[in-house]
């Protein structure tokens, strides 16, 4: 089986693949489906029809018979749960002998370590004493975020992929859309669905 990635992000070309085979291991580690390289499109293309449908055909066309595809992006100021939908049905409706999920991060995908930000204390250049900010997935630049903590800054082709490879999954799984990521990679792989970690109580101290 071919899984096709289709993503709007320089720093995700590198950065998809890494965490789809994370959470792989995680769920079935002895199943291992062939990961193609992703096919980037600029997000201004991505949600218009015409190039929807011409990313989804060289994919459709890159995975075969029996693959599936993956479309992951950011939804900036759009609502994920609006965004979503409406791409996976133009998607379905061009290639509707394919398995085709589509994902929307809620703002970024480095919302998702905004997140699970206590499990990148001391890492990447970030202080030992990182706690995520109130609501992460509402925050409007989440790179900009990271990069005010990180002694560097941060490089989206460089530190994304790295952050990937670090950030706790369940405790990403708080934020909506990355469960949605989780449950969506378990259905394309036939995979029993599983539901997301209960929620973690504030300690009200620090």
């Amino acid at each position: 089986m071919k899984v096709g990635l289709i993503v709007e992000g320089h720093g995700e070309v590198a950065s998809v693949p890494i965490l789809l085979r994370r959470i792989l291991q995680e769920l079935a580690p002895a199943l291992n489906p062939v990961v193609l390289p992703p096919h980037r499109v600029p997000r201004g293309q991505l949600v218009k029809e015409e190039g929807l449908q011409r990313a989804v055909e060289f994919m459709a066309r890159k995975v075969g018979d029996d693959g599936r595809i993956l479309i992951l992006l950011d939804a900036d100021d759009d609502l994920p749960c609006v965004l979503g939908p409406r791409l996976l049905t133009k998607a379905r409706e061009h290639r509707p002998d394919r398995d085709i999920s589509v994902v929307v991060a809620k703002r970024e995908y480095e919302a998702w370590f905004l997140v699970a930000a206590e499990s990148l204390r001391g890492r990447r250049g970030l202080p030992g004493d990182l706690a995520p900010p109130p609501a992460p997935e509402e925050v409007r630049d989440a790179k900009g975020w990271l990069s005010h903590h990180m002694v560097d800054g941060y490089s989206e082709t460089i530190d994304q992929p790295a952050l990937t490879s670090l950030f706790d999954l369940t405790t990403a799984r708080r934020a909506g859309s990355f469960d949605k990521l989780f449950r969506e990679v378990e259905r394309l792989l036939g995979l029993a669905v599983t539901p997301p970690p209960a929620p973690v109580e504030p300690d009200g101290g620090s």
